[in-house]
């Protein structure tokens, strides 16, 4: 097998969800919707897992709503939020998102024009964070909703969410915060948001599930997008699967336990990887400095290498990725990168990788040689 290092797509899957999850496929398969005994039991495992996502993020278990993934949670979260304006009459017609949010935020947020709403995005600086004096501008008493991630999918930028709140708070606009690349990364409190999106499989637990906090304390909840047997509080319709619920429960337990150290380790992985590049004379450029970025994250441009033939021929040995996974197909230079003044041609050149919770230091001195073998010195 492969090393493992398209961390920010999908990380390893953690054996303590997989144990958690395995009665939940073929013994207990009660609906967590149904009032019998086994129902009942899967019910209580979906709230047992709520109330460790919620200590996690440091909410309250009934602010979370289980969905599909942090995509479907964005797409409630914005379009949900303008629903709910038009139909309360709040006349605030202006979304605010920075250019480099993932592209399940940009399109929800661009789908809404013809509603006659103004989406209008912020400027990042190289490092891939957001311009504050230039969102400062763009925020004013016709903005509904701000939204800006926790860190940057491609790039792993951490952003000034705090700097943000302030700034929508002022203006009385609602904030939204895809956090599907910090939670269980970065020690996140979102008590000063509205709405916030995670992902389970960004966090170590298995693919197919995420969740919305939706702040108690919020001005306007969303409307559903979708509609069924008003199951999450009417927020997303549908039966609820336990043994994915169950999954991201304990792989965020798994996190919150281990935040301090997964970070440390995948911190002293990258500055490993990054020395035996040096080592080997390899000639990379790193597109996101240190203390911008969350631990375990790289950016790398190789010059004068094409990364998709990185990619291609490093596959049987190490697999990392270019661009964003969820483009991955389509021949097109990064938005996150023209938007932090790449050219096409940088962008091109450019391969992300994560060292995760599972790699170890051999991962990381192994990774270096394959690519100081593809790349030339």
């Amino acid at each position: 097998m492969p090393i493992y290092l398209d961390g920010h797509s999908t990380t390893p899957l953690a054996p303590e969800a997989m144990e958690a999850m395995a009665p939940w496929w073929h013994a207990q398969v009660g609906n967590p919707h149904s009032p019998h005994l086994s129902g009942m039991l899967a019910s209580q495992a979906v709230e047992t897992a709520r109330a460790e996502l919620a200590s996690l993020i440091g909410s309250d278990p009934q602010e979370l709503v289980f969905t599909s993934g942090a995509t479907e949670a964005n797409n409630i979260a914005i379009r949900g939020i303008a629903l709910a304006a038009l139909e309360s009459g709040v006349g605030r017609r202006d979304i605010v998102v920075s250019a480099i949010e993932h592209k399940s935020v940009l399109s929800s947020a661009r789908s809404l024009r013809s509603a006659g709403f103004r989406i209008i995005e912020a400027p990042v600086d190289v490092n891939g964070i957001v311009d504050i004096s230039a969102l400062e501008r763009l925020v004013s008493t016709e903005t509904l909703l701000v939204s800006v991630m926790a860190v940057n999918n491609e790039v792993g930028s951490i952003q000034p969410l705090d700097q943000v709140v302030r700034m929508a708070r002022a203006a009385g606009a609602l904030v939204h915060v895809d956090a599907a690349q910090g939670a269980g990364k970065l020690p996140l409190d979102l008590a000063e948001v509205d709405l916030a999106s995670l992902s389970s499989h960004k966090m170590y637990g298995p693919m197919g599930i995420g969740a919305l906090f939706i702040s108690s304390a919020a001005p306007l909840r969303p409307l559903p997008v979708f509609f069924g047997g008003g199951q999450e509080a009417g927020i997303r319709p549908g039966t609820v699967p336990t043994p994915l619920v169950v999954g991201f429960g304990a792989a965020a337990k798994i996190s919150r336990e281990r935040l301090k150290a997964d970070a440390a380790h995948s911190a002293g992985l990258s500055a490993l990887f990054l020395e035996e590049l040096r080592s080997r004379q390899v000639q990379f450029i790193e597109n996101v400095s240190v203390p911008q970025r969350v631990s375990g994250s790289l950016s790398l441009r190789f010059p004068g290498n094409d990364a998709m033939s990185i990619i291609a021929r490093a596959g049987d040995r190490i697999s990392i990725s270019e661009g964003s996974a969820c483009t991955s197909g389509q021949i097109t230079a990064s938005h996150v990168l023209l938007e932090m003044g790449f050219t096409h041609h940088e962008a091109a050149e450019t391969v992300r990788l994560y060292f995760s919770r599972y790699n170890t230091e051999p991962d990381a001195t192994d990774a270096a040689v394959v690519l100081s073998e593809i790349v030339g010195r």
